[in-house]
């Protein structure tokens, strides 16, 4: 049991079904004609490039790569290849777009929003083999590696020599680092160290006629002309594949301290937030909150995790973590923080871990919450901005709305950056259900200024409400972007952008390519 402080108190489903589709998503799309189905000679080609270890045929070997890891979405791709270097991606997308083949690129699979798996036949190209540490510069903390390295084992690599990665996601044993940068991916040190559009300085990226475009900057500064690594940041593969990162790695911190506390409602935690700001200042690097159902939830399917506070129940509870240089002043600053929070009675409990072990059992209760949902059955998943007030607003909104259905409705997230994770919870998935979810989950979200996509992506799930976030001039540049780089529009169809834009031709000048997408 972790090492309690004492204050006072103020009083599987094995398989889950495919979704049921409205008509919002992009799953709703037919599938193109215009894309070429794979032949023999195309398979042929590839074995030449890839030898026969780096295509996959075999459908049992190809049923895990088509489907995402929720059980959400699953294609039919009936071929997956395995490059293991940039020329050999370099071949296969120039193969690929001169005869129509279309490309989804897949890392290690642990998106929400059906970005790396296909809709369709779409041929799969694996990053997995391209796992390889560069180069890193322990003065600069500048890591250079492929784009199929696994998160975790980048953060020992690094912390072998004395630094850490900036980001820190649930899925980090096994998602790969050119899909964090593709989805621009957030997690929980971004309160700390911010997003991947800050820390990657550099990237290579193969575009879709197989152009090898080299912006493997090292440098923190540089102006010189446009900034196009950004383009491919938050891009989910529909701009280009990329195929080596480089990335600013801060300092390991030499003292951690974190705190799990108990509080009695969600308005006390926006001032245990705003206080922890005040008192903690530069050393506060992450603050997560979890509702109660959240916690049950996870308690009730994975029973390997434990409640660091089993004595009381509160309607929220909050991880909040420093990180610092000093372990002495740090834990000064951590305990006066929460005792002036207790004082104003604004935490019911708490408790700070005494060990690594303890740290390690309280952010893995925050971490398996979704895994914990995913055994109880299907899962509504939205992932959103909202600003602080109305957070937790919309889930006790769609709890009324939702309250004569058989569903439970948990929040979690990021507190620290305003990110809720509204999840629904139901036996299966039901038309039924999603109509009460969408579209008022996106209107609602719209009508507070918010964002439908804090940082999961689009993928094929919001490609068609991208406008409630977004202005209608935006995604228009968006798509003339998308069919400047890809003419062809092989890159991770039917995601993103929504249909319309994903084919937008100029008016003028058209070239003979570009001219054939909508043929």
């Amino acid at each position: 049991m972790l090492a309690r402080r004492a204050w006072p108190r103020a009083s599987l489903h094995n398989t889950l079904s495919k979704l049921v589709r409205n008509a919002q998503t992009a799953a709703a799309t037919p599938r193109r004609d215009e894309y070429a189905a794979i032949s023999d000679r195309d398979i042929a080609f590839f074995r030449d490039v890839l030898g026969d270890r780096g295509v996959i045929t075999d459908p049992d070997a190809l049923q895990p790569l088509n489907k995402d890891w929720i059980g959400k979405y699953e294609g039919s791709s009936r071929l997956a290849l395995k490059p293991q270097n940039t020329e050999q991606v370099s071949q296969i997308l120039r193969h690929c777009n001169a005869n129509r083949i279309a490309v989804v690129p897949q890392g290690g699979n642990t998106g929400l929003v059906g970005g790396s798996v296909p809709l369709f036949d779409e041929l799969l190209i694996i990053t997995g083999a391209m796992n390889k540490v560069l180069s890193f510069d322990p003065v600069l903390g500048m890591l250079t590696c492929e784009a199929g390295c696994v998160l975790e084992q980048l953060d020992r690599h690094v912390g072998e020599q004395g630094h850490t990665m900036p980001l820190d996601l649930g899925a980090k044993g096994s998602c790969q680092i050119g899909g964090n940068v593709s989805t621009n991916a957030g997690g929980l040190r971004y309160l700390r160290y911010g997003s991947m559009h800050g820390n990657v300085t550099g990237l290579e990226v193969v575009l879709a006629d197989g152009t090898v475009l080299d912006l493997m900057s090292t440098l923190r500064k540089d102006n010189t002309g446009y900034d196009l690594k950004q383009l491919f940041i938050g891009g989910e593969g529909t701009l280009g594949v990329i195929t080596k990162v480089a990335m600013l790695c801060p300092v390991k911190p030499a003292s951690v301290q974190v705190a799990y506390l108990a509080v009695p409602s969600f308005h006390h935690a926006q001032q245990v937030f705003q206080k922890a700001k005040q008192h903690l200042g530069e050393i506060l690097s992450a603050f997560e909150f979890l509702d109660h159902q959240s916690l049950i939830m996870t308690l009730k399917h994975l029973p390997n995790i434990k409640n660091p506070l089993p004595d009381i129940q509160t309607p929220i509870y909050l991880v909040v973590e420093t990180s610092g240089s000093n372990l002495e002043h740090d834990f000064g600053k951590l305990e006066a923080f929460l005792e002036e929070a207790h004082n104003d009675e604004i935490i019911a409990d708490g408790t700070i871990a005494q060990d690594s072990s303890q740290q390690a059992s309280i952010w893995n209760l925050r971490e398996s919450i979704s895994e914990g949902l995913r055994h109880a059955g299907a899962v509504y998943k939205y992932d959103l901005s909202l600003p602080p007030n109305d957070m937790y607003k919309l889930v006790e909104e769609m709890r009324s709305r939702m309250k004569h259905l058989p569903v439970t409705v948990v929040g979690y997230g990021h507190m620290g950056d305003s990110n809720l994770h509204l999840n629904i919870s139901a036996a299966k998935y039901d038309q039924e259900i999603l109509s009460h979810i969408e579209p008022f989950v996106y209107e609602w979200t719209a009508s507070k200024k918010g964002s439908i996509s804090a940082e999961h992506g689009l993928g094929q799930m919001k490609p068609e409400c991208i406008t409630y976030s977004k202005s209608q001039e935006a995604v228009d540049l968006m798509g003339k972007f998308k069919s400047l780089l890809d003419p062809n529009q092989i890159l991770n169809p039917y995601k993103l952008l929504p249909e319309k834009n994903r084919l937008y031709q100029p008016a003028h000048g058209h070239s003979q390519q570009s001219s054939a997408v909508t043929r």
